[in-house]
């Protein structure tokens, strides 16, 4: 599966924090039907085979859908349940051997901080870049953020999507405006909405708006 500016417009990573009691499939199910176009599965603490069994789940729901699925950091997983990439942080194994093992045609994600590191994952075969935190987020409160200058530069010095995440909601979205980037990120901003549908289709107008500001 190919990856393009239209494809990360609204890309969502999952957080089974916020299910108030619904399954992790219906609430990403609720989020593919109102307009999420990527996904990305995210989950920490679980053994292999309990990742890989929640992963093959929420891959057919992403087929169904048409939606590329990556899973975040676990190589082992991504292969094993037949998803569409994976995503890696600068922490966790390197692009370049990431690629050599998943191959040419699956999305690789890599995610950066500065210019470097974004050049760098470019050339060593990522898709796309996701950049951040943006803003502070619960989601990973030890993460130093990303200025609007720097985001700004990394979308001008490489030629494939930079997704901006980190904090990003309904309230700040449109700060990022002439930035350059392909899409947003949201975790909390659409898992912890007690109405999926509305966040959903809300940031979805709001990341259309700020992509189509020219930088």
């Amino acid at each position: 599966m190919k990856v393009d500016r239209s494809s990360v417009l609204l890309y969502a990573v999952t957080d089974r924090t916020w299910l108030k009691g619904r399954s992790l499939a219906d609430v990403v199910e609720e989020a593919l039907k109102a307009g999420v176009t990527f996904l990305q599965l995210r989950e920490k603490n679980l053994d292999y085979h309990s990742f890989l069994e929640l992963a093959k789940e929420i891959k057919s729901i992403a087929a169904k859908y048409g939606i590329p699925f990556v899973i975040n950091d676990r190589v082992d997983v991504a292969m094993g349940c037949g998803a569409d990439g994976v995503h890696v942080g600068q922490g966790d194994m390197e692009a370049r051997e990431v690629r050599k093992i998943i191959g040419p045609d699956k999305i690789l994600g890599v995610s950066a901080q500065t210019v470097e590191q974004a050049v760098e994952a470019e050339k060593n075969g990522a898709n796309y870049i996701g950049v951040g935190s943006i803003f502070p987020t619960s989601t990973k409160p030890d993460t130093e953020s990303v200025s609007f200058d720097i985001l700004k530069e990394i979308c001008k010095s490489v030629s494939i999507p930079v997704v901006a995440i980190g904090g990003i909601n309904r309230d700040n979205a449109m700060k990022l405006a002439g930035s350059g980037i392909s899409g947003i990120a949201a975790v909390s901003a659409i898992f912890a909405s007690n109405d999926i549908t509305a966040a959903v289709r809300e940031l979805r107008q709001l990341a259309s708006r700020l992509v189509n500001c020219k930088p």
